[in-house]
């Protein structure tokens, strides 16, 4: 069933035109991966569905429900999760606090605290650090973990809110190609029993071949291709883009030349 529609999506900085007509949908518990060059318009688009750009003309649907207008957080209360592509956790506190805090917010009480936050939500806290493979470094200031181990830790956070869809901008980044793929083998499996449907961009094709089901690719804020990763591979205008005259374009790891 889909999750999410966008239609039409259009923006311009100035005289640049960053995305035209971008139309996609995800699915319930689907992985999307949105691949392209730098300037391709990956970012422009993803944070209009995230809501940190406002669209010039176009629909976001959530759940059949029009967010186009909403702000990011209406649309967080609406179920729209995110991950960044430098981990956003608070180093100072320790692992499950940082959780402990997501559940705060996304309940909203953190205007009433009336008993120390380090009290509320600990069970729920250690259930999404389980869920992540992170319990046994609850009590672990993040400062102290690995960043592979952070990266699980923001997950766990935006798991927190309960998330119906998950943005994650390139969640593998600063990773070692282990962590990477552990990473998102835990992110797929978590989408697949709990029918999050997650969109994601990465420059990593090894990670996007390997665990989405579906692909967007953008140039020049228009969408060129889309389809499964072995329709991707074979398209002969992705591999003219990435292979052939567009000299802005260079070849990520894991496509192939013919």
């Amino acid at each position: 069933m889909t999750l999410l529609t966008v239609t039409g999506l259009h923006k311009s900085f100035g005289g640049v035109v960053a995305a035209r007509d971008v139309t996609f949908t995800v699915e319930r518990g689907e992985m999307l991966a949105i691949i392209g060059p730098n300037g391709a318009g990956k970012s422009t688009v993803f944070n209009m569905v995230g809501g940190q750009l406002k669209a010039d003309r176009g629909k976001v649907l959530l759940d059949g429900q029009d967010i186009t207008h909403a702000s990011p957080q209406a649309r967080f209360r609406r179920g729209v999760g995110r991950t960044f592509q430098v981990a956003q956790t608070f180093l100072s506190m320790s692992t499950v606090e940082n959780v402990q805090m997501a559940l705060i917010s996304a309940r909203r009480q953190s205007g009433r605290l009336w008993s120390p936050a380090r009290e509320r939500h600990r069970d729920g806290a250690m259930e999404l650090l389980a869920k992540v493979g992170m319990a046994e470094a609850a009590d672990i200031p993040c400062s102290a973990l690995a960043y592979g181990d952070v990266k699980r830790v923001e997950l766990a956070v935006a798991l927190a809110g309960a998330p119906k869809l998950l943005l994650m901008d390139e969640p593998t980044a600063g990773m070692a190609p282990r962590e990477r793929a552990a990473l998102m083998d835990l992110t797929a499996s978590i989408a697949a029993s709990q029918g999050i449907g997650i969109l994601f961009t990465e420059h990593d094709m090894d990670v996007v071949f390997g665990h989405a089901a579906r692909v967007l690719v953008l140039l020049r804020g228009q969408i060129i291709a889309a389809g499964s990763p072995d329709e991707i591979r074979r398209d002969p205008q992705v591999r003219r883009a990435y292979l052939g005259d567009d000299h802005a374009l260079e070849r990520p790891k894991g496509l192939a030349p013919a």
